[in-house]
């Protein structure tokens, strides 16, 4: 075997692991979903290019196939680039974010192994084999999904979950990654080389990744799945017209009408308002919290990429939807403390490439489908043994198309979708290739470069794939390990040694350091948050905190979350001293947060909180008040502002500030409740009484005087039957209260 077919052999086993990667699950590490599959992806990307250019240097027919698709692919990459260097924040664009792994460097390692993938799987069997493996993978990861289900502990998200993520680590890409496979092995059941126990395997997984994609209950998902097969089932009868399969299909169809007709009928009814999933999957109302979510988030995008020119043609730069959202933030997203007030995508690929990458980007993106669709077109026409290619992979992409306007993409899933346009791209050419190889002098293709030449730049390779695998892949492992340890260790209540290890973290210094820095702050305002006083060692913490969190804010500084946390430490260090420096440090920073996020609720409380350390109660009065009229939903806006009202000598409004915060469904405390029944007494507000005592019955139903004093309250409010309903309660929770609840339902002139 010649040198130039052992690296190709090495290479297509190479890429068949490659295959395995949507299973990588890193546990033990921050964003354990996403984050193992990157760097195992980049690191096998990293070790191929080696074996790769050295078979190109020796055989030039391994050289990349410039295809449409080719090209396509290759202007997208490139319009990722340069809206990379326009980039509002650069270094979030090449790198990306921990969490989710992204950026340039990330997307040109899918470029490099679309080409690697395009011009060593050179024929039909290697193709099916890595296909057939793909499948398998899918499949697996279903079935993990399906453990979720149970309380096995060996499995990441096992308890029973309600909607299962597989290895995928997140519901809706989960359903995503599954559409892809599940189309993928529905082709390929149809395929005429597909063997019996071949078609016995991908029909199973077909049965199998459809139950799986049911199972998320995604209806983004679900909408794709159903008119994808649709899709196919119409093109497949019309192109083959087989009387069996046709039968199959329109039974099938009247079978899914039929279910869904009855489903959306009886959706009010209480079989499907009692069932979380029945719930779930036919709310398609755009009145729907998470519906409405979705389109906050596409607005506030949309307006930040038509703020001028720039925006429009380059975007803000990708992994950078963060900085328009909030920009443009929506204060109906605050419904509390911890609400979603943060999307680092717009959940819809097109949307989140044209604000990120602009006009630019967003043609290019466009441009992948369009090349797609032509070349499945082409196979359709020609009525060959392709054409089921054309048949099942057209449905494949709208299914995709329509799943990915509800949702963005991740690596599992761009793996995937590119191994299918690589493909299409091999189809494109396979047979024009393969009959030009024909007619030439091979010998031609193939050179022989100095032996001696060619080990020296094989060495210098390996030596540089290694050194790039350990400087961008091994260490940002072990820093991510390092973040991790240290949360365990603060778990553990072991103060020194999770400092230690976030101070290890950051020390490494490779991509990823934003949320690691970020990690360290979040553990000191948590640990301190609720202290009077601070330890030495305690204080010298905080003060690295917020070391860490000002690189934050000086890398980037469109980002309003580097600056709240800013605040947050300097409020914790200065809330014993009103003229400490620390809370001038919180209040600039606050008001930093707010120039970068003019309408985020939360900011106005940490405005308010600075002004509160300064005993500056009137401008905290002012700025409690805009978060309430931000949004008036909110009860703890109306509590926080009732406070500084109370402080500020208007009981008044304080009293009703507080009932409003109440009705708007802050949970206050008992005693708080109590304390506001006893500031309505003083006013014989008994309007405002009975609410409360109802409150606080939800809260302790038990509680014989609470039923007592609200039967009391209904009395005063001329609630006779009430009253007596709420005297009988009393006395039948305590006995003691018998005798009085007697004498009480006799004075309002009704018998017991």
């Amino acid at each position: 075997m010649s040198t130039e077919s052992k690296l190709a052999v090495v290479l297509r086993y190479l890429l068949y692991i490659t295959a395995f990667v949507p299973l990588i699950i890193f546990s033990d590490f921050i964003s354990p979903f996403h984050f193992g599959k990157v760097v195992v992806f980049r690191s096998l990307v990293e070790i191929m290019v080696v074996p790769y250019v050295l078979l190109m240097w020796a055989d030039a027919s391994y050289r990349p196939k410039t295809t449409r698709i080719f090209w396509a692919f290759l202007f997208f990459t490139l319009a990722f680039s340069v809206t990379t260097v326009t980039s509002t924040q650069p270094f979030q664009s090449f790198w990306g974010t921990l969490e989710r792994m992204g950026g340039l460097w990330t997307f040109w390692h899918f470029f490099l192994f679309f080409i690697i993938l395009t011009s060593v799987l050179r024929t039909r069997k290697n193709w099916l084999t890595f296909f057939e493996i793909t499948v398998f993978v899918g499949l697996l990861s279903a079935f993990y999904g399906f453990g979720q289900k149970t309380n096995i502990s060996w499995i990441v998200g096992s308890g029973d979950r309600a909607r299962i993520f597989g290895t995928i680590g997140n519901a809706a890409l989960f359903a995503g990654y599954q559409l892809l496979n599940l189309f993928l092995a529905l082709t390929l059941f149809f395929l005429p080389e597909s063997t019996k126990n071949r078609k016995i395997f991908f029909a199973s997984s077909v049965l199998i990744m459809g139950i799986a994609v049911m199972m998320t209950a995604v209806r983004g998902s679900l909408l794709g799945l159903g008119v994808g097969l649709s899709v196919f089932a119409l093109s497949y009868v019309w192109i083959y017209r087989p009387n069996k399969i046709k039968k199959v299909f329109i039974g099938l169809a009247i079978f899914f009408i039929i279910l869904i007709g009855t489903t959306f009928l009886f959706r009010s009814t209480s079989v499907v308002q009692n069932s979380g999933y029945l719930k779930r999957v036919t709310n398609f109302s755009i009145d729907a919290y998470t519906v409405q979510t979705r389109f906050w988030a596409w607005q506030a995008g949309l307006k930040g990429w038509s703020e001028n020119p720039e925006k429009i043609v380059f975007g803000w730069g990708p992994e950078n939807f963060n900085i328009p959202f909030s920009k443009y933030f929506n204060p109906k997203f605050f419904a509390g403390p911890g609400s979603e007030t943060l999307f680092d995508r717009a959940h819809n690929m097109f949307v989140e490439v044209l604000v990120t990458m602009g006009l630019l980007g967003f043609l290019t993106y466009l441009g992948i489908f369009l090349e797609l669709f032509k070349e499945l077109g082409k196979k359709i026409k020609e009525r060959s043994a392709d054409t089921i290619f054309g048949v099942g992979f057209t449905a494949l992409t709208i299914a995709y198309m329509i799943h990915n306007s509800f949702i963005f993409d991740t690596s599992a899933n761009f793996l995937t979708f590119f191994s299918i346009l690589g493909f299409v791209s091999y189809l494109s050419v396979s047979g024009r290739v393969d009959k030009n190889l024909e007619h030439e002098d091979k010998k031609s293709l193939t050179t022989r470069p100095n032996k001696a030449i060619y080990n020296t730049v094989a060495v210098f390779l390996t030596i540089g794939s290694l050194t790039l695998i350990y400087n961008t892949n091994i260490q940002q492992v072990k820093a991510n390990y390092a973040t991790t340890r240290a949360i365990i260790s603060g778990w553990n209540n072991d103060f020194d040694g999770a400092v230690s290890k976030y101070k290890e973290a950051v020390s490494y210094n490779v991509p990823g350091k934003y949320e690691e820095r970020h990690q360290f702050a979040q553990y000191m305002i948590d640990r301190t948050a609720n202290k009077s006083s601070l330890a030495p060692n305690v204080i010298d913490a905080m003060k690295l905190a917020i070391d860490y969190a000002q690189k934050n804010a000086d890398e980037y500084p469109r980002d309003y979350l580097p600056q709240l946390y800013l605040s947050r430490l300097n409020i914790i260090l200065g809330k014993n001293n009103p003229k400490s420096p620390y809370n001038d440090e919180a209040l600039k920073h606050s008001l930093k947060a707010l120039e970068i996020s003019p309408t985020f609720v939360r900011t106005f409380y940490e405005v308010g909180q600075a002004y509160i350390n300064k005993n500056d109660i009137d401008h905290a009065a002012e700025y409690f008040k805009k978060a309430a009229e931000l949004n008036p939903d909110v009860g703890i806006s109306y509590w926080y502002w009732a406070a500084i009202e109370m402080q500020r000598g208007n009981p008044d409004l304080g009293q009703e500030l507080a009932t409003k915060a109440v009705m708007k469904g802050y949970a206050l405390g008992e005693n708080e409740y109590l304390s506001l029944v006893n500031s309505y007494l003083k006013k014989n507000d008994f309007q405002k009484i009975a609410l409360l005592y109802e409150k606080l019955i939800g809260i302790n139903p038990k509680n014989a005087q609470y039923h007592a004093s609200l039967a009391v309250a209904y009395s005063r409010l001329g609630r006779i039957d009430d009253a007596i309903s709420q005297a009988k309660d009393a006395a039948g929770i305590d006995p003691s209260f018998e005798a009085e609840a007697k004498r009480f339902v006799q004075s309002l002139g009704k018998v017991w």
